[in-house]
This record gives structure tokens, sequence and C-alpha cells, in this order.
């Protein structure tokens, strides 16, 4: 079904019951004068993008801390803007996808800030973002509930902040076209989100707030702060009431921290360490540089190897610096019923926690409700009576190119075991968001797509390497192929009838058996997988 706005602009998809209250025309006139405006120069930081990957791998190119931007590195005397109302204290963020049941969970949780995410734990089906965009419209408007085996759920009275997250600027939203084309997936989530929300947010004392993703460079947090500009002044909501927290998940980025707080100076509220996208980012962008860039198993990359140390580091020392809040990486374990599975895992998200409150953290991220309390505890005993740490400013830290890039310093082994999990959770998680779900239960973990996306690096960059296992033998194309035909099979007998694995399995030989190792898999597989019923 396609339901045409005016001339240019176009709705492909199909009007389910309320859509027509989140895709008004004015909505949807306000989402196509931001890409109007800013198509151009999307395409332009997207070419760049590319360019770029090809010079890095090329060796054309090596990464370092910009010349050309020392100056704002040198400047002491810039900060961004005054923690908004909300944001002062962040000290445990849950992430999680905007449906109904997540919504009020989350909203309900004890955590301070709510991640709600359009991105890597949405399956952005149709059905996904516009009735997320609902839940969230509900939920500012203290009307969602949900009701589970008889019982009723409600917002209580002390709701998490929310921050959204929209797509990335690599991805579109084909269900929403302008002259046929498909408009910028960043630009739907942030556009139909602040359109409808921004005043009220703002009249129950909150505000619009975003987390960034996947950015690459400083020019793509310009373009971002310039978008915030024109929908401001667009919809009259005063200058700088947008505030964004930006996830520094690609190695690039990690060496533009200072000026992509810059860029945002008047809208920034932080940076995040996206660990998982981050090593993703690392596997991708040095996948065929040889040994030295080899990662070992997937387990084996901890946050206290020492690449990831010195990441986190200069993150914590950047953000206080500026006066922004740094925020930590996800506890993704999912509570069970054994009694010491759970006794084992909490023991093992404590640790990690008390690393990032000792590190200066001002709070961290949760996948589970039930982590919520470990996070906090902890939290509460580094910060005492203080909203955050932002008075630590780490001047003890001194990070270099080379501690970013030293990949080598992981150390560890790869291994048959670590292959085989690699290819088994790569096909039940692109199995689960082909059939619309994001954020999935594997293993007791809450995975989402960064997980897929290491996983089939990983075995694209091994295979690319003919790197050698653990008992000598090297991991090649027929090898991976065998072992993929016996995961599927696992994995077949695990799920039952109703599943995409067939499909899961083209995509992961297309991403991690080709000849070429695609950016993500995300981009292809919602062009020809992800359906759209009628």
């Amino acid at each position: 079904m396609a339901d045409t706005v005016n001339g240019r602009l176009q709705v492909a998809g199909p009007m389910r019951e309320r859509y027509d209250e989140i895709l008004t025309p004015a909505a949807l006139e306000f989402v196509a004068k931001l890409d109007n405006t800013f198509a151009g120069r999307r395409r332009e930081l997207l070419d760049e993008r590319r360019r770029r990957r090809e010079r890095l791998a090329s060796g054309e190119e090596t990464l370092g801390f910009l010349p050309q931007t020392q100056r704002i590195r040198n400047d002491e005397t810039w900060q961004v803007a005054p923690p908004a109302p909300g944001l002062e204290d962040r000290r445990v963020e849950i992430t999680g996808p905007p449906d109904r049941k997540m919504t009020v969970n989350a909203l309900n949780s004890g955590a301070k800030v709510w991640l709600a995410d359009f991105e890597d734990a949405t399956s952005p089906t149709w059905h996904n973002i516009v009735s997320g965009q609902l839940n969230l419209y509900d939920a500012i408007r203290r009307n969602i509930d949900f009701t589970d085996r008889g019982k009723r759920y409600v917002i209580g009275d002390e709701p998490a902040t929310i921050v959204a997250r929209p797509r990335g600027w690599h991805l579109v939203e084909k269900h929403i076209r302008i002259d046929g084309r498909p408009v910028s997936a960043s630009l739907v989530d942030f556009g139909l989100y602040f359109f409808h929300n921004a005043r009220q947010l703002l009249a129950r004392g909150s505000g619009p707030y975003f987390y960034l993703p996947k950015l690459e460079s400083h020019l793509e947090a310009r373009l971002w702060n310039d978008v915030f500009l024109l929908a401001q002044e667009e919809l009259g909501i005063p200058r700088g009431s947008i505030r964004a927290t930006v996830l520094i998940e690609t190695i690039t980025a990690a060496f533009e921290m200072d000026e992509i707080l810059y860029e945002l100076r008047e809208h920034a509220a932080g940076l995040n360490a996206g660990r998982w996208d981050y090593i993703f980012s690392i596997i991708k962008t040095f996948a065929s540089h040889g040994a030295d860039f080899v990662l070992p198993d997937r387990a084996q990359v901890t946050m206290t190897v020492p690449f990831m140390r010195a990441y986190t580091e200069l993150l914590v020392r950047t953000c206080h610096k500026r006066g922004a809040h740094a925020i930590g990486g996800m506890a993704a374990f999912i509570p069970s019923r054994d009694p010491e599975v759970n006794a084992t895992a909490l023991e093992r998200v404590r640790q990690d926690k008390e690393r990032e409150a000792g590190d200066g953290f001002d709070g961290s991220w949760v996948a589970h409700p039930g982590l919520v309390p470990v996070c906090r505890e902890v939290f509460d005993e580094f910060l005492g009576g203080w909203p955050n740490q932002l008075g630590r400013l780490r001047e003890d830290v001194a990070v270099t190119a080379h501690d970013l890039l030293d990949v080598v310093s992981a150390g560890g082994e790869v291994t048959e075991q670590g292959v085989r999990s690699n290819i088994n959770v790569a096909l039940r998680y692109i199995d689960a968001w082909l059939r619309g779900t994001g954020a999935a239960a594997i293993f007791n973990l809450m995975e989402d797509a960064a997980t897929a996306e290491i996983a089939r690096c990983q075995v694209w960059q091994w295979v690319r390497n003919g790197t050698k296992l653990a008992d000598g033998t090297a991991v090649t194309r027929e090898r991976v192929t065998e072992w993929l035909d016996i995961e599927l099979a696992a994995v077949y007998a695990d799920l039952g009838a109703d599943n995409r694995l067939s499909e899961a399995r083209e995509i992961f030989v297309e991403t991690a058996l080709g000849e070429k190792l695609p950016s993500f898999f995300t981009t292809g597989a919602y062009a020809r997988y992800l359906t759209t019923p009628s």
C-alpha cells in the first residue's frame, strides 16, 4: 500500500491502526524538510567514509589525531552545555527497543535513563519503527500500559528519562520516499520523535534527548548539530533544548572525541563507550592488515585488554575535561532461573561496573531490569551524594595513537570453539532480526546487531589471513563452510519450523565468506530480505 502525501512525498508502507497519529502530513513534511536540506551532505559524508576505508585498507592513510584540529584539542577554555534536566544523574541507563512491554518495564526499572533504541536493538520493520514512535508518544503523555498474564502494568511516578537513539547515517527508511528515493532513516527516527514530542517533553521539565550512533568523524557530528539547529528553528523550540550523547563506537571517532564534542557543544551531553560496535569497527577497519590486527576469540576481547583500556580512559578524560558525562558499556546478561549461573554472572557484572566507576565513568548501561540494582549499588558507592564524577578530570591519563591501535596487545588465541560460536550466534541473531526481533536473547545474553557484526567480521578476517587455530590448523573458507552446515543443523534443531534460517545462512555467506567485507550486514539485508507484509 502507498499513500501520496503530496506530489513528491510518499508513504510506501501499510497504514495500520493509529499510524495516522504519527504519520501526519505535518510530521512527514517536517521530515521531508530535514531530508531535502541535508541529503546532499549526508551522501557526501558517506562517500568520504567509503573513500577513507579504502585509503586505510590500502595503507595510503594511517590513523592518528588530526593535525588540522589540534587547536580544538589544545584549547582548554571551551566546555559543552551544562547538564539538562533529567540528565544530571545518569548512574544507571537501561537500553532496549521501544516495543510496548519494554517501554513500560524500562521506564519503571529504577534506571535513571532509558535508551529507547531504534538502532541496533530494533529490527527495522515498518511495524517496529512506527509502533515504536507510537509507544514513545504514549509514554511521554503517561498514556501507556500493557497486560501480561492477567496483570496490568502502567508507568510509575518516577520514570526514567527517555533518550531516543535513531538509526545511523548509513541507513535509509524505504517506506518513506521523496521523488522515489528512500529518506534517511536517521532523519525519520529523529524527525518524527522530535516533531511530536519536543514541546511535550519541555513542558514536563525534560527535553528532546538523543543518542547518536556510528559516527565516524566530527564532520558527521557537525551535520547532526545543523539538523538540531534547523529542527529547533522550524518548530520554535529554544535553541539548545536538544541534548545528544554520542556513542564512540568506531575507531576513527576515537581519534576525534574532542572534536565531536566541540561540534555539538551547545547540544552535547556526553560520550558513551559503545564497546561491542567499537570492536566491530576495529576488525572491519583493519580486517586486511595482517596478523597484527587479528583479534582472538570474541569472548577473550575483554575491557581489560590494553587497547580497550586506552579507549575507555581517553573517553573519560576527554569528557570530564569538557564538562560532559562519560557513560560506560553494556552489561548484557539476562538473569536466569539457575542460581549458580546468576551468582557467577552478576559477580562479573559487578566487577565490570566497579572498573568503570573506578575509572571515573558517570554511569553505565544494562540490558535487563534485573541488572539495574547491581549497577546502581556500585555507582552509589562510588558517587556517594554526588550525581556524577565530572570533577574527576583524570589528568593522569595520557593516551597515544599507538595505544589505541595496539590490537596485538589483546593476546589470546583463536579456537575452533570460537569460530563455531561466532557462526552459531550470527545465524541465531540474523534469523531473529529477519523475524522482527532486534534484541535477541541468545545463551543468557541480550544480543543486538553489533554481536552479529563482530561475529561475521571476525570469521572473514580469520579466513582472509589464514589464521591458525590453537591446534595449528588454518581457518579456511572450506573449513568454515563445513562448520556452518553443522551449526546450522544445530540451530534448526533448537528453533523448530518457525524460522528464516535459510536466509540467515545466505546473509552470513554473503557478509562473512565473500571476496569483500561489507560494512554492515543490516544494509543489504534490509533492502533484500526484510519484507513488509501488506
